[in-house]
């Protein structure tokens, strides 16, 4: 049998000029854990680094696994995970057959038993993801097709409005933007936890109100909390929110509070999601075993790559449980949308700022119309690059 030898395993570095005239690309931030602390509470969203008047700064990192036959892998990479990558996997790759990806990550998983969740877990999902499109490439096969799909040809997609502006008018008018543009569903972001007292509550519930003014209840509505409310407030701000039909209200609680998870479903109507920040199946089985949320959300680039999260569709799926995957990247996401029947993947999220940024350096940017996702036909994880937008590249030592 033919094999696809590792040869080298690097990672580099792209910038260019992203196009945007304003002064602030996020608008906002959301709430965070750490802002009960009241000079955490203060920092706003990230500044822009302005190159001129209509664009901005934007550096990309990417993985790269070539192989004797001069085929490459790329994937999205963090700086943060570059050292584990290079110092703890790489020797774990370099004259391995990239087509044994199931044992290559199981070998990186025993070999990094201490580092299964957290940075070391986002390192091995980065592999598993260049590796995936290696082979999606050597197939000429895009992701999908090499997990048995596309189950379905498109995707329904909700816009997801991380980094902007909550003040209400703004709200009103982005809402209505992006129903006008196709989305059935759209999710925002919570500015304020329980810290902020009654005044945080009633500009929490604001935000709802100001989506149902704007684009009525044809439209489903999410809302995230990011980790930061505890139980009481929880319990009582579903009580409030109920009007508003939400399909979702996300990440309440931090991920290790999964009694919390399951004491809050007991007690609220609104359906909870959550678990972008688990990893692996094991983590997503202690979420099953107490029956702690209604949606789960993986990262494919943190919760142990496309490899893992594919197992956490199937244990999802044993039990009717959706998994809508956390996605700032839709390229990444799509093998896991299209290799799932409707039951187990029945929507994708689209980062509308994110995904901007995150694809901006790709020929083919995977990109919602009037709402959908259609199945990608280009081979691998179709994330070649487009020189033209690349002003400089730097490998990393």
């Amino acid at each position: 049998m033919a094999e696809l030898k590792i040869t080298d395993v690097r990672a580099f570095t792209v910038y260019g000029d992203f196009p945007f005239e304003g002064e602030r690309y996020m608008e906002e931030r959301l709430v965070r854990p750490v802002d009960i602390y009241p000079e955490h509470f203060e920092i706003g969203p990230e500044s822009t680094k302005k190159t001129s008047e209509k664009t901005m700064e934007l550096a990309r990192n990417f993985l790269e696994i070539t192989t004797e036959v001069g085929i490459v892998g790329l994937a999205p990479l963090t700086l943060e995970n570059w050292w584990v990558i290079d110092n703890a996997l790489k020797p774990l790759l370099i004259g391995r057959d990239a087509l044994t990806i199931e044992k290559i990550w199981d070998q990186m998983y025993r070999v990094q038993v201490h580092g299964r969740k957290c940075q070391t877990m986002i390192a091995i999902s980065a592999v598993d993801c260049c590796l995936w499109d290696l082979i999606g490439k050597y197939r000429k096969e895009p992701v999908h097709r090499l997990l048995g799909g596309p189950v379905k040809e498109k995707i329904r997609i909700y816009a997801s409005m991380l980094g902007h502006s909550l003040e209400p008018k703004l709200v009103a008018e982005r809402a209505q933007e992006m129903a006008d543009l196709g989305y059935t569903a759209q999710k925002w972001f919570f500015r304020y936890g329980p810290s902020r007292g009654i005044e945080g509550e009633k500009m929490n519930l604001e935000l709802a109100k100001t989506f149902r003014d704007s684009v009525g209840y044809d439209s489903e509505l999410m809302l995230d909390c990011w980790m930061s409310w505890n139980i009481p407030y929880t319990i009582k701000m579903a009580k409030k929110l109920e009007r508003y039909e939400l399909a979702w209200l996300e990440e309440v609680l931090l991920p290790d509070q999964i009694d919390g998870y399951a004491e809050i479903r007991s007690k609220v109507d609104i359906p909870l999601s959550g678990a972008e920040h688990e990893y692996t199946r094991w983590g997503f089985m202690e979420y099953l075993q107490k029956k702690a949320l209604d949606f789960w959300q993986p990262d494919i680039t943190w919760a142990g790559g496309i490899s893992e999260v594919n197992k956490i569709c199937t244990l999802g799926s044993t039990v009717g449980i959706p998994i809508i995957p956390h996605s700032g990247n839709a390229r990444m996401s799509s093998p896991i949308w299209f290799s799932h029947n409707m039951d187990t993947s029945p929507i994708g999220e689209y980062l509308v700022k994110h995904n901007a940024l995150a694809q901006y350096f790709y020929k083919k940017p995977l990109t919602p119309s009037k709402g959908y996702i259609q199945a990608p036909t280009e081979p691998g994880l179709g994330i070649d690059l487009d020189e033209e937008k690349i002003l400089k590249k730097e490998y990393l030592k």
